[in-house]
Order: C-alpha cells, then structure tokens, then sequence
C-alpha cells in the first residue's frame, strides 16, 4: 500500500460524510496526485478487492467492504500483498 493508495480509499470514505462513488478523473481532481497514477493505483485496488465497480460501464468506483475493513484497521496490509 502507498499514499496514491491511501488518498484513493480515503477520498472514496470521504469521512463523516457519505461515500462517494468517483471514476478515477474525479479522484484524480480531488487528492494530489496526477490522472494516470490514480487511474494504475485504481486498476491494482480493484484487483486486491479493496475498492469495486459502482458503475462499469460508466468507470464509476466505490469503496468495498474489504476496503473499509483496510481503512479501518480491521484488516492487515499482509493480508493484501499475497
């Protein structure tokens, strides 16, 4: 896990508010990193399960269950570098 991949999972939380559900354009103009590092961190956090398609056709993202668990604390790094 990175800061791209923090950032990308926090802003989806969007903390004390409701989750957003964003294609990686929208993250990209809301965390401070660039369109195409978001666009390859979002591909490798929907492949270990942490974020999932709110949208595919559209390329519209949300946090999962799992992503939640991460953010949370409740599930170890480890666990998604296998």
């Amino acid at each position: 896990m990175t800061p791209v991949d923090r950032d990308i999972l926090e802003r989806l939380q969007n903390k004390r508010n409701r989750e957003l559900q964003l294609t990686p354009s929208m993250i990209a103009e809301n965390v401070d990193w660039g369109h195409q590092a978001v666009r390859e961190h979002v591909l490798t956090l929907h492949e270990q399960g942490l974020i999932e398609h709110a949208d595919e056709d559209r390329g519209v993202y949300r946090l999962s269950e799992r992503g939640r668990k991460w953010l949370e604390g409740e599930l170890p790094t480890e666990e998604l570098e296998d």
